[in-house]
């Protein structure tokens, strides 16, 4: 491929690799004090944990120096970006243009400290309360285990920011992609376990193949506004005006997973919190059932409930997240302070009511896209009746979408070097 015969594109690609290479080199080391036997069993029963563990291709699992992954650094960055519109400080500096944009970066490389060192304390609480680790654990260990686990989270924000600046694709999603394409081995080993039932497998693979059409669709998918340009040209002392027309194209699908990951994390707390005060099971008490109304593994009709809760939180989040972002880009003001219009639509205020009526109309296609993704599981389980393996669809959705993000940036790279590219 032409992409092997430019040495800096090659160069690149091949820093790309080198540093997932030392990113799963990482995960394979385990932090001291857990047990790895009885953490691998209380990773086979918690489904969310699972879906985490996917992400970090296998590192929460076996509790390694980087078991926190970049989550932290994630969520501090959709904190920043619901906090920049709503402080008026903050959306003073995120409008200076490329330092506004360092400084907010510098901030939200801050908060993620902190907020590292939350998850790893309280990742490390749960697995104490669980007895997976080896008791007793001293102050001492407690404290270099957490800061070990936050020096791994900001190290891998490092590994994710080199690969930005001198690889190919976005850094950070880079990361989080190679996680869950480590995974697959053992997602492959469970369709042979699952081969037992071949009609219910081979339903599965279909469905699997579906979904991933159906992401690559709504991924790619956009409504194109219309915009006219008017500009003014001064030849020989007299005045010509010029017209261009070009296109906004707003996402089905602006929104990304951000409200999988929010809807995700919202369902799945009352169920944790219920399973420190559960009782036994010969003496169930209130905790248990809270614990079971939230269990995201159970069939129907038991987890109708939760998965239907799922459905419309994602779809909530989903208007609320494109909302967040749409306010911020500021379209109606930007066409107008660069002469542009939308044909038949009045400047200003016309402007802002039409884009708002349009984003909410094809959001709401996204929303029940993502919707559907998120309780895709529970369906294919309930279809097929394979309970051993089961369609990632969040993951799915990640790795389709960074694999499209990295292919366009390698074609970006060919057709500046006048190659005709690989994507027709």
């Amino acid at each position: 491929m032409d992409i092997w015969t430019l040495p800096d594109l090659r160069r690149k690609i091949l820093f790309t690799l080198g540093i997932l290479v030392v990113f799963r080199f990482l995960a394979q080391v385990p932090l001291p004090g857990v047990n790895l036997e009885a953490l691998q069993d209380f990773f086979g029963k918690q489904s969310f944990f699972q879906m985490l563990d996917l992400f970090s291709g296998g590192a929460m699992s076996k509790f390694s120096i980087v078991a926190t992954g970049i989550y932290p650094y994630i969520t501090a960055s959709i904190i920043m970006q619901l906090m920049v519109p709503v402080i008026p400080k903050l959306q003073a500096i995120a409008q200076e243009g490329e330092p506004g944009r360092q400084r907010i970066n510098r901030i939200t490389h801050l908060l993620t400290v902190p907020l590292a060192a939350l998850t790893g304390y309280g990742m490390l609480t749960m697995l104490r309360s669980q007895g997976v680790t080896n008791e007793p654990l001293g102050h001492l260990t407690i404290a270099s285990i957490v800061t070990t686990m936050v020096a791994g989270t900001i190290f891998l924000v490092w590994l994710g920011e080199l690969i930005t600046e001198r690889g190919i694709g976005n850094g950070i999603s880079i990361i989080i992609f190679g996680g869950i394409v480590a995974s697959l081995p053992e997602m492959i080993g469970r369709a042979f376990i699952a081969a037992q039932d071949p009609e219910g497998l081979t339903v599965f693979i279909i469905l699997s193949l579906a979904t991933l059409i159906l992401i690559v669709v709504f991924i790619e998918a956009h409504r194109r506004i219309p915009v006219q340009y008017a500009k003014s040209t001064i030849r020989s002392g007299r005045m010509y005006r010029q017209s261009g027309s070009t296109y906004i194209p707003l996402r089905v699908n602006t929104a990304g997973m951000i409200p999988l990951i929010f809807a995700l994390a919202l369902m799945q707390l009352p169920g944790m919190i219920s399973s420190f005060f559960m009782g036994p099971a010969d003496n169930p008490n209130f905790w248990n059932t809270i614990h079971n109304l939230f269990d995201s593994t159970k069939g129907a009709p038991e987890g109708l409930l939760y998965q239907g809760l799922y459905f419309a939180l994602v779809i909530g989040f989903a208007f609320f997240y494109t909302m967040v972002i749409f306010e911020q880009m500021n379209l109606p003001q930007t066409l107008q302070q660069q002469s542009g219009f939308i044909p038949g639509v009045r400047p200003g205020k016309a402007t802002a009511d039409y884009l708002n009526k349009v984003i909410k109309r094809i959001t709401f296609g996204g929303a029940l896209f993502l919707a559907t993704v998120a309780i895709l599981p529970f369906i294919v389980r309930e279809v097929t009746g394979v309970t051993v393996l089961v369609i990632q669809s969040t993951a799915m959705l990640i790795a389709v979408g960074v694999a499209l993000d990295t292919m366009k940036q390698l074609e970006a790279q060919l057709t500046m070097r006048r190659y005709e590219g690989f994507l027709k």
